[in-house]
């Protein structure tokens, strides 16, 4: 049986306040599911400027634990509150291990699980590989309010067994 699902993704610039962009990232998913948003895409790494753009150390003290990252613990709720789903891009560091993850919010606010990005470029712009290890999760897909989803992270998407891999899972 075919169905129709609403889908909005955020894409803005972001600067160094982690508070003020998860602020700017709650109004942008209140106006989406305002407009009937169902699931609702903020942007990647979200939590402040695209900092893999360069070789910093400063940068890995932005990392947390999924399940204690400011983003999830600010967003979780508010997929509850106003029954989306969120798919929510974090930097994560678990243990001496650093990833690009996504941590998937239900739409009653439970969190659902983390997906680890596996493909991790390296090159002019893209120093992702001095900051992130490739993913340990595989790809994922979860049973939602809205339907089972899988989402690919940035170069994920590029690779054909990413979206067939979820395509096999049902999503």
């Amino acid at each position: 049986m075919a169905r129709t699902l609403s889908l909005a993704a955020i894409q803005t610039s972001y600067g160094m306040d982690l508070a003020a962009n998860i602020s700017k990232t709650e109004g942008f998913i209140r106006e989406a599911a305002a407009r009937g948003a169902q699931v609702i895409l903020p942007s990647e790494l979200f939590q402040g400027p695209y900092f893999c753009v360069s070789q910093e150390e400063r940068w890995f003290a932005t990392a947390h634990p999924w399940r204690d990252h400011p983003a999830v613990k600010a967003l979780a709720p508010l997929a509850g509150e106003l029954g989306v789903v969120i798919p929510i891009s974090i930097f994560e560091k678990e243990g001496p291990h650093y990833f690009n993850s996504l941590v998937m919010a239900d739409a009653d606010g439970a969190l659902l699980g983390v997906y680890r990005k596996s493909h991790i470029p390296d090159g002019p712009g893209y120093q992702e590989k001095y900051y992130f290890r490739p993913g340990d999760t595989g790809f994922r897909v979860w049973d939602t309010k809205h339907g089972r989803l899988g989402v690919g992270i940035c170069w994920d998407q590029w690779y054909p067994e990413a979206a067939r891999a979820m395509t096999l899972m049902g999503a």
